[in-house]
């Protein structure tokens, strides 16, 4: 009996870090499609961005953000407490003891943590890119990671309020995706739009992206990524009832992307008389944000119904922005925040034990604290160092010499 409780406990914690593997392959894909989706001038400017925030994500939740949103004993259902530095690991005594209800090894919970971490930061560098200081992104990246998602992540994932009130979020529609959209429209509203988006009356004028190829890969990259995401987060793969869920989870997952891709560019056809390839790949990546809330216990038919809705709800959504002259270059605010909502929501259609008032009073709670955590701490950065680049910099390619590009001047093009 001990031998299969050692081998239950080590099928899982493998099962759970080659999840996070996965995971952490989605910064591959967050790289990819938003170097795909900005002009050439930028593109090593957007990477370091991606490599630098995953680092940061790793230390600061190692220093203090895991101990943050799992604390050992919190202070109260909203206030965590501090604490810094990982605990130790499980012993093998300790697993056998348990009867089972121990099933997989504290550091790779935290390694699966720490990459919906740095996910959530990725968001932000999309929807700022191409007119954001590198070193203003990067401090900010230390707040977010280390303090701003682990709090309002105990609430939910960590046993706080939200848990006790009964919302429901599986994988994180609103403690990843919503949380990461709503620090990226502070982030814009506070920095403006890039120059020359807007015209003066008003109109529209598109700056497209300067690879689509390398967009296109970074969104299947991301959907790859997601199974892990959303596989993982059923935390158990070793008897037959979980691992039948696990397999319902991909498959769900798979068919509300599949579903939004084609509602999304039948959408764009409609609203524009042709198909419209960025709209197409955000259709894909709104059906994923959309089921992760809830990838269980809908059926595959109401799966592809949730990631179809989300398709329409993404195109509406980065046009009613435009309109708003809210820029955001990949559309992230609309794919992770607009579409997180509506993947809150939908949980009460398949899932029985979700409360509407529930899930408002989550959407409310994420949405309020995180966009006053990150406009507080934008506006520190901005008086301190300034968050925007030049305009030089701006028309002409930003600094490479921070990016230490600067042997390389045929990065430095300009661009009209």
């Amino acid at each position: 009996m001990d031998k299969l409780t050692e081998l239950s406990y080590a099928l899982d914690t493998f099962y759970f870090l080659i999840s996070g593997a996965l995971v952490m392959w989605m910064a591959a894909g967050f790289a990819m499609l938003e170097a795909g989706l900005v002009r050439s001038k930028n593109t090593a400017e957007i990477l370091t961005k991606n490599v630098a925030l995953f680092a940061i994500a790793c230390v600061m939740y190692q220093l203090c953000g895991y101990n943050i949103m799992y604390p050992a004993e919190a202070v109260n259902s909203i206030w965590p407490g501090i604490g810094f530095l990982l605990g130790e690991d499980h012993t093998a005594t300790d697993v056998l003891a348990s009867n089972g209800e121990t099933y997989y090894s504290v550091m790779a919970d935290f390694f699966f943590q720490v990459v919906f971490v740095a996910t959530a930061m990725s968001i932000v560098s999309g929807a700022v890119a191409e007119r954001m200081k590198l070193w203003a992104f990067l401090v900010f990246s230390v707040v977010m990671t280390g303090f701003i998602y682990p709090i309002q992540g105990f609430w939910k994932w960590g046993g706080g309020f939200l848990d006790q009130m009964g919302f429901l979020d599986f994988a994180g529609s609103g403690v990843v995706h919503l949380c990461g959209a709503t620090a990226a429209l502070a982030a814009v509203l506070l920095l403006g739009a890039r120059k020359g988006k807007y015209g003066p009356n008003g109109e529209i004028h598109p700056i497209p992206g300067c690879n689509m190829p390398m967009a296109t890969l970074g969104m299947f990259i991301l959907w790859m990524g997601w199974f892990g995401f959303n596989g993982g987060s059923e935390l158990k793969i070793s008897d037959i009832g979980e691992a039948n869920a696990v397999a319902m989870v991909f498959v769900n997952t798979n068919s509300a992307a599949a579903a939004g891709v084609i509602s999304a560019l039948l959408t764009a056809h409609l609203l524009f008389g042709k198909a419209d390839l960025s709209m197409t790949l955000n259709g894909a990546l709104a059906g994923l944000v959309a089921i992760t809330a809830e990838p269980l216990t809908p059926t595959p038919l109401l799966a592809s119904v949730i990631g179809a809705i989300a398709g329409v709800i993404v195109v509406f959504s980065v046009i009613g922005l435009d309109k708003m002259k809210i820029d955001d270059p990949v559309g992230a605010i609309s794919v992770h925040g607009v579409v997180g909502i509506w993947g809150l929501l939908a949980v009460c259609i398949s899932n029985p034990e979700a409360s509407l008032v529930a899930q408002l009073a989550g959407i409310g709670s994420i949405f309020g604290f995180v966009f006053v955590a990150s406009l507080v701490t934008w506006f520190v950065i901005k008086a301190v160092m300034g968050i925007r680049v030049t305009e030089e910099e701006e028309y002409q390619g930003v600094d490479y010499s921070e990016c230490g590009m600067e042997a390389y001047p045929e990065f430095t093009g300009t661009s009209k």
